[in-house]
């Protein structure tokens, strides 16, 4: 959705500009300071930033002509943030909140005012209770400034901090959006701030009390649920009753999830392979009444790219269909390790048809692409948890717990790394927190019907066959995005190619 960007040192206008001329690409609709306690907004190239020793800045991508520039301000309250809160309307009407726009964002900052009674680190974490929704923000009092990711890690933030910058003792401390702001000023040594975690005076810690993991905090309110609600009780006695019971549920969370990432939207892409987790979205979008444009980028004769035709013309919607050659993968290379940050194979090969697809989405005229992360995790997609299952049984299900819960690193800042290339937002609606409290509390059994269940996540084909989506779709195997495009065997063929890797583009993340 958009760029935050902080800084504290000497004399760091100069520096939070080059951070934000760094971040453009992630929000050209305007952007604004908060330095030398002074708020200033406007085109940056024309911008003049105050000289002082501490900033904020923002990149604003307007996505439904609701946002503003921010920074937002409220008497010494300043935030910056990325995000979307979904309930900020319930929000509003349930604390009584004045605003003065109808930005979902401009609602954490109420919120904050709210519970603020001298400290801002108690005041957040009463706000944080209150959020549903993907973000990273950063919000200064005039004396501590905190910046917050959300539980999952859909939004990313990064920190730095140069020990001897001006001189012994002297440091220049920073955050940004993505690591390459952080380079640009020379703060070389970057860590990524953990889901749910808060940096509070450039030091991080945890947001709640023996925060463990999303799992195990899940199960903790699933069953608190479970036990409060009289209509629930003849389903735990039926063990038979359980597994419609589940069914239901999770049908009921997938559809208010892409309901709320929907939500004043008009037009949306998905990122689409035809497999079981893309095509559930497509179809509750459509039936939902936005028109929905489908993505798929690979190799022509890829599984992905023939299957996904078939699929889009099943579902009668558009799709746009990027054929791909090895010299498109030569070219467009350097480009996506620039967005990604670093030089990974396997993350280089699902990276690169995300980046293409939200490269023809931007050509539309699209702002919004969902994507069906994280469903392999919640529902047991992958293979080696078949081998996981044979092994352990339902004590698999903690390797699907360890999984989500390291999605942040493994996949989820390397897909908004490379849609907000091209000025797009990528919304996961698998990844809600009611949807994951849900899956991890569905048993293995449900997920695998057996040791030898080569397509695995059964409770969410039998959800997307109730829903009406088609058989094909419903019975299609997983096959990773980096093979079923057909991207991965180009681009090991052209990384073999001594030529590529003197690229001083390339060169810089190897």
């Amino acid at each position: 959705m958009c760029a935050i960007a902080g800084i504290q040192g000497e004399e760091i206008s100069n520096q939070l500009r080059e951070m934000l001329e760094t971040l453009k690409h992630r929000g050209e609709d305007g952007s604004g300071v908060f330095s030398g306690d002074k708020l200033s907004y406007g085109v940056l190239d024309e911008m003049e930033i105050p000289r002082g020793n501490f900033a904020l800045g923002h990149n604003l991508l307007s996505i439904v002509g609701r946002e503003v520039v921010q920074p937002l301000a409220d008497g010494k309250l300043v935030l910056v943030c990325n995000g979307e809160i979904y309930n900020f309307r319930e929000l509003k009407r349930d604390f009584h909140l004045q605003t003065n726009s109808d930005s979902d964002c401009e609602v954490i900052l109420a919120l904050i005012k709210k519970f603020y009674t001298g400290s801002l680190r108690e005041a957040l974490k009463e706000t944080i209770k209150y959020l549903e929704g993907d973000y990273a923000f950063a919000v200064y009092d005039g004396v501590d400034l905190a910046v917050i990711r959300d539980p999952v890690g859909v939004k990313p933030v990064y920190y730095g901090i140069d020990q001897n910058r001006y001189g012994i003792d002297q440091k220049l401390q920073a955050f940004a959006s993505e690591r390459k702001a952080l380079w640009k000023i020379g703060i070389q040594e970057v860590e990524t701030l953990k889901p749910g975690y808060m940096l509070y005076n450039w030091e991080m810690e945890e947001l709640e009390e023996n925060f463990k993991t999303i799992a195990e905090r899940f199960n903790t309110k699933f069953n608190q649920d479970l036990r409060g609600k009289t209509d629930v009780k003849p389903y735990l006695k039926d063990k038979t009753a359980i597994k419609p019971y589940l069914k239901n549920q999770l049908e009921t969370k997938l559809i208010d999830s892409v309901k709320k990432r929907l939500r004043g939207l008009s037009r949306v892409g998905v990122m689409f392979s035809g497999g079981i987790d893309s095509t559930i979205l497509a179809h509750l979008s459509r039936e939902m009444g936005v028109e929905t444009i489908l993505y798929t980028v690979g190799r022509e004769d890829s599984a992905d790219f023939k299957f996904a035709r078939k699929s889009a013309e099943d579902m009668g919607l558009p799709i746009r269909l990027g054929k791909v050659t090895r010299d498109d993968v030569r070219d467009y290379l350097p480009r996506v390790l620039n967005a990604i940050e670093e030089f990974n194979l396997m993350k280089l090969g699902v990276a690169m048809p995300a980046y293409l697809a939200a490269e023809m989405a931007r050509e539309d005229g699209i702002k919004v692409m969902l994507s069906g992360q994280g469903a392999d995790e919640l529902f047991a997609g992958y293979h080696r948890y078949l081998k996981f299952y044979q092994e352990q049984g339902e004590e698999a299900q903690k390797n699907l717990n360890t999984d989500i819960n390291n999605l942040y690193q493994v996949n989820l800042q390397r897909d908004d790394a490379v849609t907000m290339a091209s000025g797009v937002e990528l919304r996961v609606p698998y990844l809600d927190l009611d949807v994951i409290n849900m899956a991890m509390n569905i048993p293995m059994e449900y997920k695998i019907k057996g040791e030898d269940d080569q397509l695995r996540k059964c409770i969410l084909r039998e959800v997307a066959r109730d829903l009406g989506v088609p058989k094909e779709n419903v019975k299609r195997p997983k096959k990773a995005a980096q093979y079923g495009s057909g991207i991965d065997k180009m681009l090991r063929r052209v990384l073999k190619d001594d030529d590529v890797l003197k690229n001083e583009d390339i060169k810089f993340y190897i």
